[in-house]
């Protein structure tokens, strides 16, 4: 409700109808000073005021009486108790088995399933079954999401980029952990960890079993042993298996004057050349697609 020193919407339209014929025939440093003036008179931001001296008309438009509403509270119990015994699928799955499914559920419980509520399910439309079911998906309690509070602390102040291409110090090294887990990634399955120096263009490459503190320490160990030159700075991606606390604390105490810097999330280029390298010296995981795939077989010999 306006006060009484505001003015009303019939109010400033009426005296936006006045000075619209002063706007259109103005010129541009005129109209500015209008705008300005019209501002200040109306509270209106100069974009709005402008937008509607720009309108073919300024008359206001009678309100459209929304459509009644075709299905009632009963049809959306009845929608949304199908939804929960069906683990919550989308609308383009339900709606096509809605009434059989209603039905079923019937005989087992009371859904308050009368003729006309069979009716209704047999023709509602998706798009009808998506409005209600995306109501009722707002108001379910969801898991925490993982923010900014919860992000990995571990990579907090290493910084994000790339090692530059044209860097002409040895020990600046791009790494990456490649699996081997053919179908699925579950369980306990060989890795490669790859390292690539991006001036010489040498390469490492160690094979562990998991990703675990000790496999990943073991198979760091076992490439600075054969290196012929010290590691300056380690480019890994944002992984965990790369930054939690025991691998960073491993290459602080045990490793001196190692640099840690990451890539950018989903910026694969920041690692361009370790990734080029997965595929010419390492099975890539997209090869991997059955167990006992040749390219993975070679892929694992030479990791070994």
């Amino acid at each position: 409700m306006p006060t009484e020193d505001e003015m009303s919407i019939n109010e400033r339209r009426k005296y936006l109808r006045r000075m619209h014929m002063r706007y259109v025939a103005a010129k541009r440093r005129e109209r500015s000073q209008l705008l300005t003036e019209m501002q200040q008179v109306t509270g209106l931001h100069r974009k709005s005021l402008t937008r509607l001296m720009h309108m073919g008309s300024l008359e206001r438009k009678q309100r459209v009486k929304p459509r009644a509403r075709q299905y009632g509270l009963e049809v959306e119990r009845v929608i949304v108790r199908v939804w929960e015994s069906r683990d919550y699928i989308c609308a383009e799955r339900l709606t096509p088995g809605l009434l059989p499914m209603a039905q079923h559920l019937a005989r087992f419980e009371s859904l308050g399933l009368t003729a006309q509520v069979e009716e209704q399910l047999a023709r509602i439309s998706r798009a009808t079954v998506a409005r209600i079911l995306r109501k009722h998906r707002f108001q379910m309690r969801r898991l925490p999401q993982k923010g900014a509070e919860r992000a990995n602390a571990a990579t907090k102040g290493v910084p994000m980029g790339r090692i530059p291409w044209h860097i002409g110090e040895p020990g600046h090294f791009e790494v990456d952990l490649v699996y081997h887990s053919g179908e699925s990634t579950a369980g306990l399955h060989g890795h490669t960890i790859q390292l690539i120096d991006v001036a010489t263009g040498w390469s490492e490459r160690a094979a562990v079993l998991g990703r675990g503190q000790r496999a990943m320490e073991g198979g760091f160990e076992r490439i600075l042993a054969r290196l012929p030159f010290p590691v300056r700075e380690l480019h890994p991606d944002n992984g965990s298996e790369f930054f939690n606390h025991h691998l960073v604390r491993y290459w602080k105490d045990k490793v001196t004057g190692v640099q840690l810097s990451r890539s950018r999330p989903y910026q694969k280029n920041d690692n361009r050349m370790v990734e080029q390298k997965n595929d010419t010296r390492v099975a890539s995981v997209s090869w991997t697609t059955a167990p006992g795939h040749p390219r993975a077989d070679r892929g694992a010999q030479r990791a070994l």
